[in-house]
C-alpha cells in the first residue's frame, strides 16, 4: 500500500468497543504537563501508550505522505496514522529548529508532532480541546506566579504545575 497516497480504510468502521474505550479514556491529570505560556498538554510518549495499549505494538504506525520539508528555521512534514492496516488520520508536523546540526532531532521531533495531532482524530486526550477541561485543571493543579528574568531583568507571568519546583535559572519567582 502506498500510504502517500492512499486513503485505504478511511471511515470504513470503527474500531470495537475495547479498542474504542481505549482511545477514549479519560487523562490521568498527573500525565498533563504545563508549559510555562499556559499550555496544557501530553507528552507524546503518552499518545504511544495509547495506541501500543488499544492496538498493540505493530498495529498502528506512522506513514510519511510527503516528503520532509526543511526551511530556514523549520522542519514539516505529513504524516498518516495507520491502525490495523488501515488509514485512520492524516496531519502535518512541524518543529522549529535553530541551527542546522539541529535538524535530525526536529525532524524527529516533527513525527511526534504529527503523531499528537493525528491521535486527536481518535479522541485521544480530547480533554485537552476542552475549555472548561483546561480551566478546572489550571485551578486545581497549576499555579500562574510573576518570574523575573535574571539576564533581562524582565518579568512575566508564568505557569507552572502546583507539584513542581519553582523556576530556576535564568527565571526566578
Amino acid at each position: 500500500m502506498d500510504w502517500s497516497k492512499s486513503y485505504y480504510g478511511l471511515s470504513t468502521q470503527a474500531f470495537s468497543k475495547e479498542i474504542a474505550d481505549v482511545l477514549l479514556a479519560p487523562i490521568d491529570p498527573l500525565d498533563v504537563e504545563m508549559k510555562p505560556d499556559g499550555l496544557a498538554y501530553l507528552p507524546e510518549i503518552k499518545y504511544r501508550r495509547v495506541l501500543n495499549k488499544g492496538f498493540g505494538p505493530g498495529g498502528w504506525g506512522l506513514a510519511p505522505r510527503s516528503e520532509t520539508n526543511v526551511g530556514p528555521k523549520i522542519v514539516s512534514r505529513e504524516y498518516a496514522l495507520v491502525c490495523q492496516g488501515r488509514l485512520v488520520a492524516i496531519a502535518r508536523g512541524e518543529q522549529e529548529y535553530f541551527d542546522p546540526s539541529g535538524i535530525p532531532t526536529a525532524t524527529e521531533a516533527c513525527k511526534s508532532n504529527a503523531l499528537m495531532r493525528c491521535c486527536k482524530d481518535l479522541g485521544v486526550a480530547s480533554e485537552l480541546w476542552d475549555p472548561r477541561f483546561i480551566r478546572e485543571f489550571k485551578t486545581k493543579y497549576c499555579v500562574e506566579v510573576f518570574a523575573e528574568n535574571q539576564i533581562t531583568k524582565k518579568k512575566k507571568k508564568l505557569w507552572r504545575r502546583k507539584d513542581q519546583p519553582k523556576f530556576d535559572y535564568p527565571w526566578k519567582e
